[in-house]
């Protein structure tokens, strides 16, 4: 499976379920993989800009993508004036998902950063609804509204709350939910295609977050860390810029060949192994039993959401009226 075949298939068309499992797969890996770095550099190590790391998540992207296109592996359009205008608002949404997720990372504990990221899924429910004009089934509305009835009962008897780490994640799930929505419509493979979508979000957006931070004064906190000469660290850097990377590619794959929803509940259901998983390790976590109710909530409308999509893909397409007509 490769994002050359998403530059060449139609918008809209049908795509085999190996691919959809797949994409989905790969999305859930990469978005597992990446939350777990993240926290050991946000939090473990303690390095004191989430900017900072977002904007070396961004030039891996640019260097990545232009590199191949130099030796021909891949290819998106050259830069005009007309991109601009049929990205935007992209490289907005972009960017703040990126730097709204680092740093709700490093001031929530696992279990309470995955599970208010729940919020995701409703509001990318609702943007398919109005943007691209979808329709979803009773029974996955009532499976993703467990998801967040779960969400709230967890978040209601949280012993950790912090405004800060809560408004972050939230923002979050508002970029997230945007970012997945606008990237369906916007990635039209006769305009920027997969890649040219990943290039010119982060190509935009580098140098206003680089500004950002030095006024701010992130950069010069950054220069000052004293972990730069421990090898685990930076290694855990450097695989989070990479990741980075790899994040946007699978999390567009996924969203091409699925929906911009089951992108959102595949990173769901990937939050919830690692809500487990923080209850065990990080040392943030403040147990509480209906803390762990509304996670076994949100995990039993995730299987229930899996189980009616899975149903839907293997149903015969009906034609619709137009298509009987001509």
């Amino acid at each position: 499976m490769s994002a050359q075949q998403a530059d060449e298939e139609p918008a809209g068309a049908a795509h085999p379920p190996l691919l959809r499992l797949l994409s989905a797969f790969f999305y859930g890996t990469c978005s597992f993989v990446i939350v777990l770095v993240n926290k050991t550099v946000l939090t473990t190590y303690r390095f004191p800009s989430p900017m900072v790391l977002g904007i070396g998540q961004m030039a891996t992207t640019i260097l990545i993508l232009y590199v191949s296109k130099l030796n021909k592996i891949i290819h998106f359009p050259d830069f005009d004036k007309s991109i601009p205008m049929k990205l935007f608002p992209l490289p907005l949404l972009y960017v703040g998902n990126h730097i709204s997720g680092l740093t709700s990372t490093s001031k929530l504990s696992l279990p309470m950063f995955t599970v208010l990221r729940k919020f995701t899924i409703p509001l990318t429910l609702l943007l398919e609804i109005i943007i691209l004009g979808k329709r979803y089934s009773l029974g996955i509305i009532v499976s993703v509204f467990a998801i967040i009835l779960g969400a709230f009962i967890a978040a209601g008897s949280d012993l950790s709350f912090t405004l800060e780490g809560y408004t972050f994640v939230l923002l979050n799930d508002i970029f997230t939910a945007a970012n997945g929505v606008y990237t369906k419509q916007k990635m039209d493979p006769k305009e920027l295609g997969t890649y040219g979508v990943l290039f010119y979000n982060a190509y935009f957006m580098v140098i206003p977050t680089m500004i950002l931070s030095f006024s701010t004064g992130d950069l010069q906190q950054v220069t000052d860390f004293k972990h730069w000469t421990n090898f685990l660290f930076l290694f855990q850097f450097l695989l989070s810029c990479f990741l980075g990377f790899l994040l946007m590619y699978s999390a567009v794959l996924c969203s091409h060949y699925n929906s911009a929803l089951t992108t959102s509940v595949v990173g769901a259901f990937k939050n919830i192994s690692i809500a487990y998983i923080g209850m065990l390790v990080g040392g943030d976590y403040i147990f509480s039993i209906l803390n762990f109710i509304g996670l076994n909530i949100c995990m039993a409308g995730g299987l229930r959401y899996s189980f009616l999509t899975l149903r839907d893909h293997k149903k015969p397409k009906q034609p619709t009226d137009e298509e009987n007509m001509s």
